[in-house]
């Protein structure tokens, strides 16, 4: 028993010990509009910057070397999440559109089938179904 009551004293010294190491994470940055402004407009044409670029852009906007990097960062992240659902959306549009042209000509040939005596043409209904 000594053994089980040493392991539980143990575990939650660990505990204590771990949570007091942590360190307080820095507020998340609100950039302002114009900030914003003019990192997206240095994104449209340089989606990589130089070190020189980013003390640049960091000392022009009022921002660390560190916000600047996290910022183009996220935005590329973000600009590959978008390529992503772009892609599946233009893949789904194929498919959607492959069903309607399938459906369309499975309505033609329903308007366009003939009785077995070749006299009569079947006359499909305003839903494509034939009559």
């Amino acid at each position: 028993m000594p053994t089980k009551r040493y392991g539980q004293a143990n575990h939650l010294n660990l505990f204590n010990n771990r949570q007091q190491a942590k360190k307080k994470r820095k507020s998340r940055t609100a950039f302002t509009n114009h900030q914003i402004f003019e990192l997206e407009k240095r994104f449209l044409y340089q989606k990589y910057l130089s070190p020189a670029d980013r003390d640049e852009i960091a000392g022009q906007l009022g921002l660390t070397n560190a916000q600047v990097i996290t910022w183009f960062q996220n935005r590329r992240a973000k600009l590959k999440r978008d390529m992503e659902e772009l892609k599946k959306d233009v893949e789904s549009t194929k498919i959607l559109t492959a069903h309607k042209s399938f459906l369309e000509n499975v309505q033609d040939l329903g308007i366009l089938k003939k009785k077995s005596s070749g006299a009569t043409v079947m006359v499909a209904d305003d839903k494509g179904v034939p009559t």
